[in-house]
């Protein structure tokens, strides 16, 4: 990329102000270039956590602030090529890291005309390293060098490896039940249990040649995995008074927690029926003593509970936990989204299973639960919409301290604004009181205020510009990507990009 201005892209210099009022946190980064090994260690750290957006060419909010950051790729003329060559040589399975980027032009800080580069990494399916110099995941600010037992947790945590193909010294007996009579009679299996299960994957030898059956054989067929496997394998169910835990010793439980177990098969019905049942059976009054109508369209709670089950951690001695309230259900399995999912490509990039052993031979189950080969989590999207409330919300980490994800159905009208508000923070990024009020059409400075906060507290936004002062503060859809014509950053399923 040539310092010449013939050679360079037009000025978008609201854009780059757009990148300076971000600050630099889980998925974005700013890299003034000249050290490469650095930016390698955030590429491998995005890779390996949820994907991210390097600014090359701007310097870190903490070292200049506004224009005077914008240093700009001509500092070191060579280095965007020396980037991409180290990005396709230097990194461990560089065919799996995915990686998009464009030129923006724009004024430097000198009032030249220069230009910068976004970077995108995707989140991988993968667990990269530098070569000869260590694997790094993401901190909400900064990168994490990881020690052999982390990596082995991350690989596990990323779905690469995961837990439902462990041998365990159970014994074949204890497999041998309705479930499993019943599956093996509708797929005509003949053989002895432990035979069988060898036949079609689920049981394995051992390094001393001993038969034993994978922990994805033990969760689909033992009557109490949670017993054999000595941990926590069930659901549990939370129906709360209100829209909050209550801190004080008197708990605000409409009644004692349901307990579900057994093989998963049986958990994932039980758990259906059991939240409808509440949901019908419980009166719920909003702050003002009114009856709360609970308008959860099923298809959807059905489908939360179903992806909380068959695509959990079963690595982590946790139970999924249901929690009802009068505005909302939130759906909390163990695990972290696994290969290449984020909470903002959740609703376009399809299926990717940690555990495709339990999906595979539930769908074999009579009467399986119905489980939708990536098609879920749209379905919820857009069956909400109808519906007219809020889409499903996910999070995880860092948002919430624990190894989990929390699906997040709201009980609650959508304002027609909020489609209006999406649609700009799509084409600008973000959005101040000003811009709000325009698309209200009101000059009323206090109610846009509350509208925005009140977003803020339900998650749907996050504030961009936190260090600033509340009248210029700046709101932001939750790992919202910079996009630029409309589709920059927004494609997450190309190879590395050539120079």
């Amino acid at each position: 990329m040539s310092a010449d201005a013939t050679n360079l892209p037009p000025k978008d210099d609201a854009l780059v102000d757009q990148i300076l009022r971000r600050p630099e946190w889980l998925t974005f980064d700013c890299k003034r270039t000249g050290k490469i090994d650095k930016l390698l260690e955030t590429v491998v750290a995005f890779a390996n956590t949820e994907g991210g957006i390097i600014a090359i060419g701007v310097e870190d909010p903490d070292k200049a602030s506004g224009r005077d950051r914008v240093y700009g790729i001509q500092v070191h003329p060579n280095n965007w090529d020396e980037i991409q060559r180290n990005l396709r040589s230097r990194i461990t399975e560089p065919d799996q890291l995915v990686w998009t980027h464009q030129e923006i032009g724009c004024t430097l800080r000198d009032g030249s005309h220069g230009s910068i580069v976004l970077l995108k990494v995707a989140k991988s399916r993968r667990v990269h390293s530098i070569v000869d110099d260590g694997t790094f995941t993401r901190l909400t600010k900064g990168n994490k060098h990881l020690t052999a037992n982390e990596i082995n947790d991350l690989c596990h945590a990323r779905g690469v490896v995961s837990a439902e193909s462990q041998l365990e010294q159970v014994d074949f007996d204890l497999l041998n039940t309705d479930y499993w009579r019943a599956y093996a009679e509708k797929r005509k299996l003949t053989r002895p249990i432990n035979e069988a299960m060898f036949h079609i994957g689920l049981a394995k030898r051992d390094a001393s040649g001993v038969l034993r059956p994978t922990r994805a054989a033990v969760l689909l067929f033992a009557e109490e995995p949670t017993g054999v496997l000595a941990g926590k394998t069930a659901v549990r169910i939370f129906h709360y008074k209100g829209a909050e835990v209550s801190t004080d010793p008197n708990t605000n439980l409409a009644r004692a927690p349901i307990n579900i177990v057994g093989p998963l098969v049986r958990q994932i019905i039980e758990a259906r029926q059991s939240v409808i049942a509440e949901l019908a059976g419980k009166v719920q009054f909003g702050p003002l003593g009114f009856e709360i109508v609970q308008r959860y369209p099923v298809r959807v709670i059905v489908e939360a509970i179903t992806n909380a089950v068959i695509h959990r951690d079963y690595r982590l001695n946790s139970d999924i936990a249901i929690r009802i309230f009068s505005d909302r259900i939130e759906v909390e399995s163990p695990g972290l989204l696994c290969g290449p999912v984020t909470v903002s490509n959740i609703g376009r990039i399809g299926t990717f299973s940690r555990n495709p052993l339990i999906v595979q031979h539930l769908r074999e189950f009579p009467n399986p639960p119905n489980l939708d080969a990536g098609e879920g989590v749209r379905m919820m999207i857009g069956t909400m919409r109808e519906s007219g409330l809020y889409p499903p919300m996910y999070f995880t980490r860092p948002r919430i301290e624990r190894e989990a994800v929390v699906t997040i159905l709201r009980n609650q009208n959508r304002p027609t604004v909020w489609e209006q508000v999406v649609d700009y923070l799509k084409k600008h990024g973000d959005i101040g009181n000003a811009e709000l009020r325009q698309l209200l059409q009101t000059n009323d400075t206090l109610g846009a205020s509350k509208q925005l906060k009140a977003w803020v507290e339900q998650d749907l936004l996050v504030v961009a510009n936190p260090e600033a002062g509340r009248n210029v503060r700046r709101y932001a859809l939750p790992d919202f990507d910079f996009e630029i014509d409309g589709e920059f950053l927004s494609k997450g399923d190309g190879k590395a990009s050539s120079s």
